[in-house]
């Protein structure tokens, strides 16, 4: 891809052809954005944000979308496998704080590290937490996420802890049993499929990916599908997503 800025044209390659597209065009956005995240992967842009003093290792675009799918929806119960810092979990506590009455926020990592639980629990939106040792996809896991979730309340459940296929697959089946109709699940970095080769990536993440795990598991349960939602607000001409959760969206019918 090419950047010519005297005549605002994008020039790509396509079928051995050059292609020009002007820099007002959606295309010539998505293109320059596809390019963007591969280059934000490699300096690791997104390991430079914190949200009410912690670390929360997202895209800022992907944080500000899933804020609008948490007010349009209202979940009672917000569920994130694989919490790092827990900046994720302080960002969903102060929406729903300001959204809701009552409502639980559960974190399940593997292993949570001494300081960053010691952060947490000196954080004043701490009450709001209920923080779970262990793997996410083991029933003892499993059963105290269950006693800590609002019953029968609709749930967001934010799988970003091993992004294994076979990891994504199992936390699917095992969370969907929680999720009454208009619950929703994101599961994250979808974008492993896309930057293969790039640091930090392995061979397998062609196939081995959260996308993939998505695609069988909505074949085997119907009563999930995929979801995408319009921008609340838009005045603009893009209208896609430029996001490391590419059909991140799932929601129970």
């Amino acid at each position: 891809m090419k950047i010519d800025y005297k005549n605002e044209l994008i020039i790509i390659n396509e079928n051995g052809k050059d292609v020009k597209i002007p820099f007002s065009s959606p295309k010539a956005f998505s293109k320059v954005s596809d390019l963007w995240l591969r280059i934000g992967w490699d300096t690791k842009y997104v390991y430079s944000f914190t949200w009410l003093g912690r670390p929360v290792i997202q895209l800022p675009e992907d944080l500000m979308r899933l804020q609008e799918l948490i007010f349009m929806h209202k979940p009672k119960n917000i569920i994130e496998t694989g919490i790092a810092h827990g900046g994720g979990l302080i960002f969903y506590s102060s929406i729903l704080k300001l959204i809701q009455k009552k409502f639980s926020v559960i974190g399940v990592d593997i292993e949570i590290r001494k300081k960053n639980r010691e952060a947490l629990e000196k954080h004043f939106l701490y009450n709001s937490l209920t923080l779970i040792e262990g793997s996410s996809i083991s029933m003892d896991v499993f059963k105290k996420v269950k006693n800590n979730i609002l019953p029968n309340e609709k749930c967001l459940v934010i799988l970003d802890s091993n992004h294994s296929k076979n990891h994504v697959l199992n936390e699917l089946q095992l969370y969907s049993n929680l999720m009454p109709s208009g619950s929703i699940f994101v599961v994250a970095d979808g974008i492993m499929s896309s930057v293969v080769g790039a640091p930090r990536t392995k061979k397998d993440w062609s196939w081995n990916n959260p996308l993939a795990a998505i695609e069988e598991f909505l074949l085997e349960d119907k009563t999930f599908e995929s979801y995408e939602f319009k921008f609340p607000f838009n005045e603009g001409l893009v209208n896609d997503r430029v996001t490391y959760w590419p059909n991140a969206f799932l929601i129970k019918k």
